[in-house]
């Protein structure tokens, strides 16, 4: 098993994963970032925060996830 920390950064910066998880792949820990990455969105939504889950091993960085809300004004 690998231990995967999952950071989180947004428009108020990094907090670092100091426990992580241990998982068994890659695509394991890609389904939880984007499951923490949906509960996220639904939080910041109202407020329209981005927000990216930068996942790392004690190897490096392993790839990021994020929410980016842009959005324009409609016409009415």
């Amino acid at each position: 098993m690998i231990r995967y920390y999952f950071d989180i950064r947004d428009d108020a910066g990094v907090s670092l994963d100091e426990e992580g998880l241990e998982l068994d792949t890659q695509l394991d820990a890609e389904i939880e970032a984007a499951m923490s990455l949906a509960d996220m969105a639904r939080e910041f939504a109202d407020i329209r925060r981005n927000v990216a889950v930068e996942v790392r091993t004690d190897a490096g960085d392993v790839f990021q996830a994020a929410f980016i809300f842009k959005r324009r004004e409609t016409k009415q």
